[in-house]
């Protein structure tokens, strides 16, 4: 009698990122929800929220993107923060949740800076330099019209961002968190510092491109030093933005070589390539067939996180048997199907997403009952 064995999906394997051994090689991606209170204080619906991806099977969760400080840092209204105590109490009932259920969870610490649109603390923005945003405001996050002229930080104020950091990296720790993201992407303050059009500084932070990643290395060195040597640090980079789709590196494959190498050296545990809504297919390619992920790979010696369109099954196989990533961070497939790993395991149909549930009014649990009424 022939026995025939069933492949087991390479997303659920097991994966390990510094000291941090996960379940499976799935993990949630950042996803902006807006849901604290006014003044930052993660709720109980967001620890629903989590711990319901947890419940759900996925080896990893990052949060929402986190301010770490009470400057220029906040970028939406009601997001949460990690810079005061409450809001670390308020993580604390979240990463208890997540944790009940057998999930790890890491903080994205995100400051806005020149893509700011709901700061409390301050009226002005601030960036790298005084260069109006493109595009527009979002308004799905209360915002409206052209972004304002940034004022351009002074030397001393970096120098308080990578402290900021630092501490808000320690402030994860003490709530419970199984290490913290540096958000270097999609247009938010460390991007605008590594994209040629938004930074015109002539001092050490601006012009060629081992300069322009120069403030991201810092902060990273800042939060590995801050924090305890098990305790999981990574970085997040893209090319696209929330406001510029079609931004790519200037020096493409180069510059990819010259961030990757930079980070490498840090003492970071892994480098999470980001999308912003396109596929990974789509913003991964560099000149020459290589993948800008295995890129990463190659360059830093570092387990790289790929996102773009991992909930298709036929692609997250590809990615991760053809050496273009570790681990697989998945969005809007995510929030049609907080069980997803579940289902990938038992062979079963994944839900259709809606776009109502980008909405930041709808909760996991409101997107929970949809799916229920159209089943």
């Amino acid at each position: 009698m022939e026995l025939t064995t069933t492949r087991v999906h390479p997303a659920l394997e097991p994966a390990r990122i510094g000291g941090l051994d996960l379940a499976n090689r799935l993990a949630v991606a950042p996803m902006t929800r807006v849901s604290a209170t006014p003044d930052g204080v993660p709720t109980a619906e967001m620890a629903d929220y989590y711990g319901d991806f947890a419940d759900g099977g996925f080896g990893l969760l990052i949060t929402e993107g986190t301010y770490p400080d009470a400057a220029y840092s906040q970028g939406y209204f009601n997001q949460p923060g990690l810079s005061t105590a409450a809001q670390v109490e308020g993580w604390r009932a979240v990463t208890d949740r997540v944790h009940a259920a057998g999930g790890k969870i890491i903080a994205q610490l995100m400051h806005a800076g020149a893509l700011s649109q709901g700061n409390p603390h301050r009226s002005e923005l601030a960036g790298p330099s005084a260069v109006q945003p493109l595009g527009q405001m979002m308004p799905e996050y209360g915002g409206s019209g052209p972004w304002p002229v940034p004022l351009e930080l002074s030397v001393l104020e970096i120098k308080e961002i990578i402290d900021g950091f630092a501490a808000a990296a320690v402030r994860a720790h003490e709530a419970g968190f199984d290490g913290v993201e540096i958000h270097g992407a999609n247009g938010y303050l460390l991007d605008q510092f590594l994209t040629v059009y938004t930074n015109q500084r002539t001092d050490e932070y601006g012009g060629p491109v081992a300069n322009r990643i120069r403030l991201t290395v810092e902060i990273a060195d800042a939060v590995v030093a801050a924090t305890p040597e098990d305790f999981v640090v990574g970085v997040r980079l893209s090319q696209t933005k929330v406001n510029d789709f079609e931004y790519r590196w200037p020096g493409g494959a180069y510059d990819a070589e010259v961030i990757f190498s930079a980070l490498g050296a840090t003492g970071v545990d892994y480098l999470h390539i980001a999308s912003e809504g396109r596929n990974w297919l789509e913003t991964a390619r560099l000149q020459g067939g290589q993948t800008i992920t295995g890129l990463a790979r190659r360059v830093s010696g570092l387990p790289v996180v790929a996102n773009g369109g991992m909930h298709d099954p036929e692609q997250a196989d590809r990615v991760l048997t053809d050496g273009h990533a570790d681990v697989l961070s998945i969005g809007h497939g995510a929030l049609a199907n907080p069980d997803l790993p579940r289902r990938l395991a038992d062979g079963r149909a994944l839900e259709e997403f809606d776009r109502a549930m980008l909405q930041p009014s709808v909760t996991l649990a409101n997107a929970k009952q949809w799916q229920t009424g159209r089943s």
